[in-house]
């Protein structure tokens, strides 16, 4: 995988004053896959919806943030709860092999998939020998 993807120092959202500071920011687990023309970020994120989520790339970072939002089944009560309402932030540095306007993503039943395409002189290309 050669840097092309590497972690940024970890990143604290910021908690509103309004919240508990026993909160602690959560970092969902992450994969990261390489395949001939782009590389897949895997990240598991139980209770995170499309709505919560936050992708943005800016001067070659990853930004991944988002609300975990786990909710108690009806009915029942809990008796002891750690997680919910918590908030999260990845980042991630991008080299200059990956093609940041072709990025895609789609999450489902809480697992995020990042698509990211590597640049066209970057792939891996097979070469058609001739016969002479």
């Amino acid at each position: 995988m050669n840097e092309v993807v590497h972690q940024t120092q970890q990143s604290q959202p910021e908690t509103p004053p309004s919240e508990s500071r026993s909160q602690t920011a959560l970092a969902p687990a992450v994969d990261i896959v390489e395949q001939a023309d782009s590389l897949m970020l895997i990240a598991d994120m139980p209770g995170v919806t499309r709505e919560s989520l936050y992708l943005e790339v800016d001067n070659n970072v990853l930004s991944l943030e988002g609300d975990i939002q786990l909710s108690m089944p009806e009915g029942l009560t809990a008796l002891h709860a750690e997680v919910n309402g918590q908030r999260f932030a990845r980042r991630f540095t991008l080299s200059h092999e990956i093609d940041s306007e072709a990025i895609s993503a789609c999450i489902d039943n809480g697992v995020l998939t990042v698509t990211l395409p590597k640049k066209d002189s970057h792939r891996v290309r097979r070469i058609e020998v001739q016969a002479a």
